[in-house]
């Protein structure tokens, strides 16, 4: 798999969900996550960071809770925001940089 900066230096946009095993509102947005996977198959990718086991990200992007949502494109960040999203929020969010 390709590091994590070449992933989101991509043209395509890249929703980066930095989430915790422990954490509830994490476990709610992964049906969501799935959703928003499939539904912009081809078109963006979604990719998941552990907090845990990624510390140096964690700390690199200034994650103080979780879940926390960031879509990238070409190495920048577009869109961020903390807490349990829902499907049709993030769908809106992603048309943006469609």
């Amino acid at each position: 798999m390709a590091n994590f900066k070449e992933i989101i230096n991509s043209d395509e946009p890249v929703l980066v969900d930095f989430f915790a095993e422990w954490c509830g509102p994490c476990k709610m947005m992964k049906p969501v996550l799935e959703d928003v996977a499939r539904k912009w198959q081809g078109k963006a990718r979604v990719v998941k960071i552990d907090v845990d086991k990624n510390q140096k990200a964690a700390a690199q992007y200034q994650i103080q809770g979780v879940p926390t949502l960031m879509i990238f494109q070409k190495g920048k960040i577009k869109w961020r925001q903390s807490g349990y999203v829902s499907a049709q929020q993030l769908s809106n969010v992603m048309e943006k940089f469609m």
